[in-house]
């Protein structure tokens, strides 16, 4: 098959986890399109607005020289960057929500100041928007997915890969998320991973390391993975797990019943919603970042 990145099937971490926890969901999240505006549909949370900022933020020191990346104060950064999320564009339905939601976003960033750690050193940047690469040329399907921070050792020529968590619970051991982004770091760029981390922010000791995987049989689990999730969209068969829908997929079908808000278009022009909190199909206080 000659190779197409147009008509290629894209899988990610977000992705591949929407499939996995419910077809339906990655149906509703991936692949589906308003019929009057054509556009794909997003729920907008708090937990979501707040990791949102803090990564954009973060982000956008990785280009910067060592030396330049605090000569601003990251909480100015913040304050600029909240305006894209504050009121109902960022799920807040109510100030005093918001202003939780904020100043835990501000505390997280004075900490960093007072002890940046790994942020004050040298990091590699991917030069590519998207990472990506070629998962299989045959199926026609492509790894995609973004690096927060390539943190690089000079004396061994080498690089650590870090994930920063916004929330306060603790990554699953089965997640997917680091073998991906070791697959798209050996894949985009030349110098050898030797180390990876989740970096849980808004804790004192939040960077946590994790083992390296086994790239081979990671690539041999995702490419499987991706494979059903390309039958399912040939066949377009997406049914949830559960006969009455389940967490994942309830909040997007109660979009479609118009049961959610609309608040306006998001980043990549799809129509962000959010919906009434004491709904019983609200989604959970939770985001994959």
């Amino acid at each position: 098959m000659t190779k197409d990145i147009y008509s290629a099937v894209y899988v990610s971490h977000t992705s591949i986890t929407d499939f996995l926890n419910c077809p339906r969901a990655y149906f509703l999240k991936n692949v589906y399109r308003d019929p009057k505006t054509r556009h794909k549909i997003k729920l907008m949370s708090p937990p979501l607005a707040l990791g949102q900022v803090i990564h954009e933020v973060l982000e956008s020191l990785s280009v910067l020289p060592t030396e330049d990346r605090f000569k601003e104060s990251l909480v100015v950064r913040f304050h600029e960057v909240w305006k894209k999320v504050t009121g109902k564009k960022g799920g807040f339905t109510n100030s005093e929500t918001e202003d939780v939601y904020k100043k835990r976003g501000e505390e997280m960033l004075e900490r960093l100041m007072k002890s940046p750690g790994l942020l004050a050193n040298k990091a590699v940047k991917i030069k590519m928007d998207l990472p990506k690469y070629w998962l299989s040329e045959k199926d026609n399907i492509i790894l995609c997915g973004k690096i927060d921070w390539l943190e690089y050792y000079a004396d061994t020529d080498t690089v650590h890969i870090i994930d920063f968590k916004t929330s306060k619970n603790e990554e699953e051991s089965s997640s997917l998320q680091l073998p991906i982004y070791c697959l798209l770091v050996s894949h985009c760029q030349t110098k050898r991973i030797s180390k990876m981390s989740y970096w849980y922010i808004e804790r004192p000791d939040g960077l946590v390391e994790k083992p390296l995987p086994d790239l081979s049989s990671s690539e041999s689990k995702l490419l499987d993975i991706a494979k059903k999730i390309k039958t399912a969209r040939q066949l377009n068969v997406f049914k949830c797990p559960q006969k009455d829908g389940c967490y994942a997929c309830k909040p997007f079908e109660a979009i479609l019943r118009g049961e959610a808000e609309f608040v306006g278009l998001g980043s990549f022009k799809e129509d962000v919603y959010i919906l009434d909190k004491s709904l019983p199909y609200s989604s959970k206080e939770s985001t994959i970042l």
